[in-house]
């Protein structure tokens, strides 16, 4: 058994871990911590996990969570950086949920996240946690930067096109909508009830800080430079991420295959879903599921591709993705405790 702790269980994408946590065979929770919890017992705040989870929200303990085998932290950005130089040290493996470690330049990192990092000279140790881009990486790593919700998403859907050199790198157009606990589960005016319902916005145009881990991602890919626009919307919805992403096409092959292109790509992909031609991802088909469905159009056959991406944010997005690299450390089929059908309605 793998011996869990999580640090900061009391936000949607700890709420989620937990959820997922509890049902995986190979796992036993030994603590979830929290400074304003503590003492409370975790199914009182989450009425959802009574009769799942025993345990009582308790007070960071480095010793408590020196002893477990891997640590994730669901934590706001900005605190998992205290704690990762400690249990590295003490041979505990850890799987940050927030973004303290995505982007690898200290410089950038701390222009979008506006505070010093303090263990800048773990960034380079950091694997960047998308399995279906750095599994190998994954499966040796002590420290893991688990992906952003938008750039799961984004890099999922032009990974293929980019590994193929197929399109221009230079003019990339990412689309994207986001659900409301995308803004996590503290309260703001901009998301009530009331402002967010019947409405949906774009926000963060001039430049949102997961920009940069979306484009170091494809720039990996690409060996190249990518120019990205990025735009993401608040969507009138509670879970989803759906990407309309736009690529010019740098030639135009009559009867070029690109369903058989994204098919073969993803073949070996547990949780990479390629659609048949001509079909249109909903959000409410990924709902509570670590799935990422995606689909190719070519308008009017054209020299633009339009590819359709969507998961769940709080999922593959964060706590499934989360889990399924745990998996591929520890050897797992990465399907573990993941193998869930979505929820409908």
């Amino acid at each position: 058994m793998i011996k869990v702790g999580i640090i900061g269980g009391t936000g949607y994408t700890g709420v989620e871990l937990l959820r997922l946590l509890v049902m995986h065979p190979q796992v036993e929770l030994n603590l979830i911590t929290s400074r304003g919890e503590a003492g409370r017992r975790v199914s009182e705040l989450f009425p959802s996990l009574r009769g799942f989870v025993d345990l009582e929200f308790s007070p960071p303990d480095g010793a408590a969570l020196k002893a477990c085998d891997l640590v994730f932290a669901a934590t706001p950005n900005g605190v998992a950086m205290h704690y990762a130089p400690g249990l590295l040290e003490a041979g505990v493996r850890f799987i940050d949920l927030a973004a303290d470690f995505r982007i690898k330049d200290q410089s950038t990192w701390e222009h979008w996240y506006g505070m010093e990092h303090a263990c800048p000279e773990l960034l380079d140790q950091a694997v960047y946690g998308l399995p279906e881009m750095n599994r190998e990486q994954i499966a040796n790593a002590q420290l893991i930067a688990n992906p952003g919700c938008y750039p799961t998403a984004i890099q999922l859907g032009y990974l293929p096109v980019l590994v193929q050199d197929i399109v221009d790198p230079t003019t990339l157009i990412a689309d994207a909508k986001s659900g409301v606990s995308g803004a996590g589960r503290g309260t703001t005016v901009a998301n009530l009830f009331c402002e967010a319902s019947e409405s949906m916005k774009a926000y963060a145009v001039a430049g949102h800080r997961h920009g940069p881990e979306i484009c170091q991602g494809l720039n990996q890919v690409a060996s190249k430079n990518v120019g990205l626009t990025f735009v993401p919307h608040l969507a009138p919805m509670i879970r989803g991420i759906h990407a309309t992403l736009y690529s010019r096409l740098k030639t135009r092959a009559p009867g070029q295959d690109f369903q058989a292109l994204f098919e073969k790509y993803y073949q070996d992909e547990p949780f990479v879903d390629v659609l048949r031609a001509g079909s249109y991802p909903e959000t409410r088909s990924v709902r509570g599921s670590n799935t990422c469905r995606i689909a190719m159009h070519q308008p009017e056959g054209g020299d633009i591709l339009v590819v359709l991406s969507v998961i769940d944010n709080l999922v593959k997005g964060a706590a499934g993705q989360a889990v399924q690299n745990m998996n591929v450390m520890y050897g797992l089929s990465e399907s573990t405790g993941l193998n869930l059908p979505p929820l409908l309605p």
